[in-house]
């Protein structure tokens, strides 16, 4: 993770602190605070949703000392293999667990609910010398799809901009919930892919490196860290068959930034949150994500995605 993002973090959590002790909070909101609680939650899975539970992880410790959170980024699909193994209190996740892993879980005995925490505006981005501003989900499909010779920005089909620079493709890789989602909603279908461009796994900031120093570099990621780059990048408009559209918070929240708004999640497991320690963790969770999300580049929770998500923790519970 890029120092800037700490720091945006860190200033993140300082704010979420003093507006907790500003309005009066105490123990019970805050998830138990004082220094009760004791153990060692961790936490694994999308790079997408860390920074939001690093966030939350860090202001929640602040409170209770006797508590070490840990989180992890082996991204969706390594986050789902180590929880469904029983490795982790909570996974953190950029899609929804797929039946091989539910299956996974069950075997393994794990019970568990999705938790909806945020929503995000996954982004496509190119070289700020780029003229292109906006490419049809057609287009993106014949750049990244499996099978794609394209190589040059010339040669995708019904481009208005006169633009011939190499293609330099940058994308996380397979076991990131971003790849599988950018790719069933480009390509129609999970996992379908062009082998021929640069896996940069979960290190996004590999991808802001290779487009930002090359003039026909594309790559995407979350919405997050776009906004953390936007000074080095530009962020492609899409048109889903509506018109182009901006990434945004409002457009990704409204349902206008389709296909490529999506929502993101935790999932506990219940022996996890029969733990004191996990259990005020996800409550402190629910409780304050919306404080923070925006300002670490997420679009918050509608009030009724927020009693849902708290209605899908209490089911583990009773």
């Amino acid at each position: 993770m890029t120092s800037s993002r700490w720091l945006m973090i860190f200033a993140s959590a300082s704010v979420l602190a003093f507006g907790v002790a500003a309005c009066g909070d105490d123990d019970e909101s805050s998830g138990g605070g004082g220094g009760d609680l004791s153990g060692t939650i961790r936490i694994d899975g999308s790079s997408t949703v860390a920074p939001l539970s690093e966030a939350i992880a860090e202001e929640f410790e602040s409170e209770n000392s006797g508590v070490r959170v840990t989180v992890g980024t082996s991204g969706t699909g390594g986050g789902f293999e180590k929880f469904c193994a029983g490795e982790t209190s909570i996974s953190d996740a950029s899609r929804a667990i797929e039946p091989d892993e539910e299956e996974a879980c069950k075997k393994g005995g794990i019970e568990f609910e999705e938790v909806r925490v945020a929503t995000d505006a996954m982004t496509v981005v190119i070289n700020p010398e780029n003229p292109v501003s906006c490419l049809t989900t057609d287009q993106l499909k014949a750049v990244w799809g499996p099978g794609s010779e394209l190589s040059n920005w010339s040669e995708i089909p019904g481009l208005e901009e006169e633009f011939s620079e190499d293609l330099q493709l940058f994308g996380p890789g397979t076991d990131s919930g971003t790849f599988d989602y950018f790719t069933e909603e480009i390509n129609g279908e999970e996992g379908a892919s062009r082998k021929d461009y640069n896996n940069v796994g979960e290190d996004d900031n590999a991808t802001v490196t290779g487009v930002s120093g090359a003039p026909g570099g594309i790559g995407y990621f979350g919405f997050s860290f776009y906004q953390e780059n936007e000074g080095n990048l530009k962020a492609l408009e899409v048109d889903g068959g509506k018109g182009c559209v901006s990434p945004s918070a409002e457009t990704a929240q409204n349902d206008e930034y389709v296909p490529l708004s999506r929502p993101l999640f935790i999932y506990p497991s219940g022996e996890a949150l029969e733990e004191d320690a996990v259990k005020a963790f996800v409550d402190y969770y629910l409780d304050n994500v919306n404080n923070i999300a925006e300002s670490v580049g997420y679009i918050p929770l509608t009030e009724e995605q927020l009693e849902a998500s708290r209605d899908a923790t209490a089911k583990l519970t009773e």
